[in-house]
C-alpha cells in the first residue's frame, strides 16, 4: 500500500511540475504587408522566454529560435500550392566579460547587433521584421493566399560530458508554438 501511494504522489508531482513548466509561446501580431516588388511579413513570439531560459542565457548558453513560414496559393479542388517555405534563425550568446548580447538574425545575413541589457536581447530574439517572403509576380490578382508560421527553440546543446547529465533539464528550455494561420487575397 506505501508503494502505491508513493508512485502516486510521484506521478502526481510529474504531473503538476509538467503543467508549470509547459509554455504558452504564440506568434502574434502578425503584419502582412509588401512593398512595390515583394511580400513582406512582420510577427512576434510573445511567453518564449521562462525563468530557466533567461538563466541559461546570462550563463552564456548560446539559444537559437527557429521561425518556419510559408505562403501558399489556396485553390478550390486541387491541393494548395506551396509559393514559398522559408526557415530563418535568431541566435543569442552573453558574453559575461563584456556584459553584452550578441544576437545573429539569418534574415540580415547574420550581421550581429549587440545589446546591453536581457530585455532588448528578448526584443530582438522574439520579432521578426521585414522578412521578405514572396515576389509580387509570383502571386495572382484576386486569388486567395495563406501563410502560416511557427516558432521553435533549438535544442540546447551542451558539451557531450554535460548532456547525460542534465538530460531531463533539457526539455525545460524546449517549446514550440502552434501553426499560425491567415489567408488573404492578393
Amino acid at each position: 500500500m506505501r508503494k502505491r501511494v508513493s508512485i502516486f504522489a510521484l506521478c502526481l508531482f510529474f504531473l503538476v511540475s509538467g503543467a508549470a513548466w509547459g509554455q504558452d509561446a504564440r506568434v502574434t501580431d502578425v503584419i502582412i504587408t509588401n512593398t512595390r516588388d515583394d511580400l513582406i511579413l512582420y510577427f512576434m513570439v510573445q511567453g518564449c522566454f521562462t525563468k530557466d531560459l533567461q538563466q541559461a542565457i546570462l550563463n552564456g548558453v548560446p539559444t537559437t529560435f527557429t521561425f518556419l513560414a510559408s505562403l501558399d496559393q489556396v485553390r478550390n479542388f486541387w491541393k494548395d500550392r506551396n509559393l514559398a517555405s522559408l526557415e530563418i534563425r535568431h541566435t543569442v550568446k552573453y558574453n559575461n566579460l563584456k556584459n553584452e548580447f550578441v544576437i545573429t538574425r539569418s534574415e540580415h545575413s547574420d550581421k550581429p547587433v549587440i545589446v546591453n541589457t536581457l530585455s532588448e536581447a528578448k526584443r530582438i530574439m522574439a520579432e521578426v521584421e521585414n522578412l521578405s517572403v514572396a515576389e509580387l509576380k509570383s502571386l495572382e490578382r484576386n486569388c486567395r493566399y495563406q501563410v502560416r508560421i511557427k516558432a521553435e527553440l533549438s535544442k540546447i546543446t551542451l558539451p557531450f560530458y554535460l548532456h547525460y547529465v542534465f538530460r531531463f533539464f533539457l526539455f525545460l528550455w524546449d517549446f514550440e508554438t502552434d501553426w499560425y494561420t491567415t489567408d488573404f487575397i492578393y
